[in-house]
């Protein structure tokens, strides 16, 4: 079992890193998410099972995020984020429109 924390591995999806934070970044996944994630040596490259990644989690003190049931629990998004969102995912050319169309009622 490989205890090092600073050992170099890599994260499935998030890159290399050490031990230690690759799995305290896989314990903040939701639970859902967890089985999909793996961390692999990069020395030679195995795959860290899913227990071994569990105990060493629990050794090093490690807390699993909690599974949220209730939407109640969930902070609310903010309409500020949710336009960034937006203009992230936009394509040029509809940013543009937008920003003119925005000219043209500002002007009026």
């Amino acid at each position: 079992m490989a205890s090092d924390p600073e050992e170099q591995v890599r994260l499935q999806g998030f890159g290399e890193m050490t031990l230690r934070t690759a799995v305290a970044t896989l314990m903040q996944l939701p639970p859902r998410e967890r089985p999909d994630a793996a961390i692999f040596r990069v020395r030679d490259g195995v795959r860290l099972a899913s227990s071994e990644v569990a105990e060493l989690a629990s050794s090093w003190g490690i807390e699993p995020a909690p599974q949220v049931r209730s939407p109640r629990l969930v902070p609310e998004q903010h309409w500020p984020d949710i336009v960034r969102g937006m203009v992230r995912e936009a394509p040029l050319p509809a940013l543009l429109v937008a920003f003119m169309v925005g000219m043209v009622v500002t002007r009026r």
